[in-house]
């Protein structure tokens, strides 16, 4: 007869995760790491956006997140709707029942509890709140971990993203500003730490030392419109942003420097091919990364980054690599601040080229005197994931709940 201790704990892993974007990939590869490393004995699968792209990248079984596969598309013809409103009523019972069969489930990393990027309560709100609540029903442990918070105005979206939150068993945010969100719209978040984004946590390259003439600079773009409240006016937002950059990267041309484009999802092509049509030039190539690995490997031959996305930031900060942010959220702004390099941030909505141009070449004049400080604060970064991921299997893999006593029936 099997003992109870004998049986492996069963843990599922929840988000956006496959979808294109590497900022979740990587958030997700850090915590399979993890588990890998001090939890080897776990069973591990996903409940995702991509599940194809998560089995084959991470070898984890995945089953895709919503019944309906036109989730993501916009619905106008009654049927559409219909079928959309129908998965909607499909996913209560889907997500219960993935719950059930899960000691613990894991939502890794990003920005799950803000809205600074176009949302609609519906979509990823909606399925975040049934997680959390099948799990306090069927007393399945979820843990919100080093996730992104912000102050949500649309009342249906903070409603849905204050109840996920409170019905979570763990919650760990990868900055003060996300805690103090989450508390700003009624979570108690007494007992909730702040640690650094789980990327930190990635293995990373060692960034060359820029010797001889000025080298490459890396520029990562991303298809940006604006935030969940810019709805009105995002064509704008999206054109200046556009003509900034272009005028940025074609004065560096100019100059002589070779420029990268990276991008951070699949939708940031499009963004691309505009620079590279409106800067017709050998010195301006474009990489095509796949990981948040390509990305840091990308930016650690270069002298100096500009990038927007987050995880964008993120991985050129974690090479050690001096980066010039353009924030289009306040979580890229404290991000770029815990990494000392808080003067170097620029407004992605109102692009002016030439003063990202005076600040760009200010970041360069400080290049050997940031690097160190990178290295320092990268330090302290490893120390405190360290302590999240003990915190983490302290929450959540007590040792008392290693032998299952109360395992759930199948």
């Amino acid at each position: 007869m099997t003992t109870a201790d004998e049986l492996p704990v069963r843990v599922g892993v929840f988000g956006l995760l496959g979808s294109g974007n590497l900022g979740n990939d990587g958030s997700l590869e850090a915590v399979l790491g993890y588990l890998r490393a001090d939890h080897p004995e776990a069973v591990v699968d996903a409940l995702c956006g991509g599940p194809e792209a998560v089995t084959a990248r991470f070898g984890i079984p995945a089953t895709r997140l919503h019944w309906y596969r036109g989730e993501y598309r916009t619905a106008s013809r009654a049927g559409a709707i219909a079928a959309k409103g129908l998965g909607k009523l499909v996913d209560v019972f889907r997500t219960a029942a993935w719950v059930r069969r899960h000691d613990v489930v894991i939502v890794p990393g990003m920005g799950v509890l803000e809205a600074t990027l176009p949302l609609r309560p519906w979509g990823f709100p909606y399925s975040l709140f049934l997680l959390c609540a099948s799990g306090r029903l069927l007393r399945t442990r979820v843990a919100l971990v080093s996730v992104g918070a912000a102050t949500i105005g649309n009342r249906p979206t903070r409603a849905l993203v204050r109840w996920s939150a409170r019905l979570a068993a763990y919650r760990s945010y990868r900055d003060a500003q996300s805690r103090d969100a989450m508390r700003a719209m009624g979570v108690d978040t007494a007992r909730d730490e702040v640690y650094p984004d789980l990327a930190f946590s990635l293995p990373a390259p060692r960034a060359s030392t820029p010797s001889g003439p000025p080298g490459t600079v890396c520029v990562g773009v991303m298809d940006f419109h604006g935030g969940n409240d810019d709805r009105a006016r995002a064509d704008e937002i999206h054109r200046r942003y556009l003509d900034g950059t272009i005028r940025f990267v074609r004065t560096l041309v100019e100059e002589g420097r070779p420029v990268r484009l990276l991008t951070g999802d699949q939708c940031d092509a499009t963004v691309v091919a505009a620079i590279l049509d409106a800067v017709d030039s050998p010195l301006v190539t474009a990489a095509e990364p796949s990981s948040l690995a390509d990305l840091m490997n990308e930016m650690a031959a270069a002298d100096t980054v500009v990038a927007i996305r987050y995880h964008n930031l993120i991985c050129a900060l974690k090479t050690g690599t001096p980066v010039l942010a353009l924030c289009y959220a306040a979580k890229s702004d404290a991000l770029m601040a815990e990494m000392g390099l808080g003067a170097y941030c620029h407004p992605a909505r109102e692009v002016d080229a030439d003063r990202l141009l005076e600040q760009f070449r200010a970041l360069e004049k400080r290049s050997a005197e940031l690097r160190q400080t990178l290295t320092e604060r990268n330090l302290a970064a490893a120390r405190q994931l360290e302590h999240q991921f003990n915190s983490l299997t302290a929450a959540l893999f007590p040792a008392t709940d290693h032998a299952h006593t109360l395992r759930k029936a199948p």
